[in-house]
């Protein structure tokens, strides 16, 4: 059996962008992905602190060192620039790796620059 297991997360990243006329998904800063340890084109769902709305969607890399998280296209809807999101992956693992393993929280200034853990 596996279980789904909550992997790593951007915790309040400032969205900087929204492009609604945009295939799907969320651009994400690569250099944010690589500290978060979430591959890009990896399955995160976004949940948005302001006004609780919650999507599943898959990463694209942004411009390393650019701190872009924009949502694309009908997440764009729920998701404007200024408001703040949670981008959560997971993964699946066995009962023995779920009781070893410690998620990773990145948590990020008002630019979205990783703050020291």
């Amino acid at each position: 059996m596996l279980l789904t297991m909550f992997k790593s997360k951007l915790h309040r990243v400032k969205v900087t962008d929204a492009q609604l006329y945009y295939e799907g998904s969320i651009t994400i800063d690569e250099e944010l992905l690589k500290i978060a340890n979430i591959l890009a084109y990896e399955k995160v769902q976004v949940v948005n602190i302001n006004n609780g709305s919650r999507l599943e969607t898959y990463t694209i890399p942004g411009e390393w060192g650019s701190r872009i998280i924009c949502l694309n296209g009908p997440a764009a809807r729920m998701n404007e620039p200024g408001h703040e999101v949670i981008v959560i992956a997971y993964a699946h693992m066995t009962l023995e790796e779920a009781l070893l393993h410690r998620p990773k929280v990145i948590k990020v200034d008002e630019y979205n620059n990783p703050l020291e853990n």
